[in-house]
């Protein structure tokens, strides 16, 4: 059993399919990352959650934002690495769920799904093999106190980001590589002239990424 609601297209092959997991933005829900689905590659068997948070009047997120006058913009990290867990469990649900590769899963985030997709792939690194890395960060402070490079080497990262994003500075993002430099793992970082969103160039690119990785 899952906690998580979610929606899938399965696979054009029978078995030991490639998983994608798709992870949402603050607000959004399972949908938005799904309309990406019928441009994917056929093989992937893919999976887009819903966030478990429910916000009103619409919408969800796998943590909170608050917005503090005192502190200004802040996250609810003990919800964050909450939901870092609960998709980790996902993983599992459905490695043994569907007729799909337990050791070829991709996480594709956007935004808050992307900062989650990083955390879930680096705290639980022998669940995940492949992160789209989309218009978010590295959180730090939901990550393990100590990462040994031998665990993550086997990762393959591709990041992206709008370089005037309104939502996400693009200073953010452009911390990722050095991090992810230091611990040797694969990865690729694009920089696009859009805002918080997903340029067709963009698009395009990670698709190309993901046919090469997947």
């Amino acid at each position: 059993m899952t906690d998580l609601h979610y929606i899938k297209r399965p696979s054009s092959l029978k078995e030991n399919a490639p998983l994608l997991i798709m992870c949402h933005g603050y607000g959004s829900d399972e949908n938005d990352l799904f309309s990406f689905a019928s441009e994917l590659p056929s093989e992937l068997f893919i999976i887009s959650l819903r966030a478990p948070h429910t916000m009103f009047p619409f919408g969800n997120a796998w943590y909170a934002i608050n917005f503090d006058a005192e502190k200004g913009k802040w996250s609810d990290n003990d919800q964050a690495r909450t939901s870092v867990d609960l998709i980790s469990g996902f993983i599992d649900y459905a490695c043994h769920t569907y007729p799909v590769n337990a050791d070829n899963v991709t996480l594709l985030g956007f935004s808050q799904g992307t900062i989650l997709s990083i955390a879930v792939a680096l705290n639980y690194p022998k669940k995940v093999k492949n992160v789209v890395a989309l218009s978010g960060y590295i959180n730090e402070e939901i990550l393990p106190d100590r990462i040994d490079d031998e665990d993550v080497l086997h990762l393959n990262f591709f990041c992206s980001h709008g370089t005037v994003d309104q939502v996400i500075p693009v200073d953010w993002a452009k911390k990722t590589p050095s991090f992810l430099e230091n611990l040797s793992i694969n990865y690729i970082y694009k920089e696009y002239p859009v805002g918080h969103g997903v340029a067709p160039q963009n698009f395009y690119d990670f698709t190309a990424w993901l046919k090469q990785y997947v």
